[in-house]
């Protein structure tokens, strides 16, 4: 009782301020996705399959901040010198506007605003028996690791294979922090780590 109250609390939430964010981040993800189409003339939205909740794939949205195709590298992770990043992705990557359209997922029910990182299925393909876990809930926008791997993008900076370096300096403690969260998840704890989310976007 307590588990299925706890979740209808956080799905209340999710969708209550989901549309509040949908409604306030409206005109400056107009003008941010006007910026990014101008660049190129290409979609200013990233349409990337990652993993959700229970194993299965969903389509998680995005601000494109990168070249047109650059998934077609077959390179996931992303340092701070990636030359796929384009100049204005830089900038909406640095303030996070680039994750803006994952409201949009949260309202589907597909995401909630805190929860582990949703990842590809390649990368959960590689998952211990522990870490497969982390798909007993929703992926979020933000969690325990986003706030504490914040820098990921400069820890691969100048790196030679940047997934094989993911899964070797980042993977492990953010997965052990998405457990952690997994088991002691509450309505308090996700409204904490809003906030310090919001902290981080512009001081880490």
């Amino acid at each position: 009782w307590y588990f299925f109250l706890g979740n209808m609390i956080k799905r209340m939430f999710d969708i209550f301020f989901s549309v509040i964010g949908i409604f306030l981040t409206l005109p400056l993800l107009t003008i941010v996705l006007f910026l990014v189409w101008r660049n190129d003339k290409s979609n200013p939205l990233y349409i990337a399959k990652r993993v959700g909740l229970k194993g299965k794939e969903f389509k998680m949205l995005k601000v494109r901040t990168m070249i047109v195709n650059a998934d077609k590298t077959g390179v996931d992770s992303t340092s701070a010198n990636d030359s796929r990043i384009t100049k204005i992705g830089s900038i909406i990557r640095k303030f996070k506007i680039d994750e803006l359209p994952q409201l949009v997922n949260i309202l589907l029910g597909q995401m909630s605003f805190v929860g582990p990182r949703p990842s590809v299925q390649r990368d959960v393909n590689l998952y211990s028996e522990l870490e497969l876990k982390l798909l007993l809930i929703k992926p979020g926008i933000t969690d325990f690791a986003s706030i504490v791997f914040s820098d990921e993008s400069d820890i691969l900076s100048d790196s030679v294979d940047p997934d094989l370096d993911y899964h070797q300096l980042i993977r492990p403690g953010k997965n052990k922090l998405g457990l952690f969260y997994l088991n002691r998840n509450n309505i308090f704890i996700d409204i904490c780590i809003i906030l310090i989310t919001l902290v981080t976007v512009t001081s880490r």
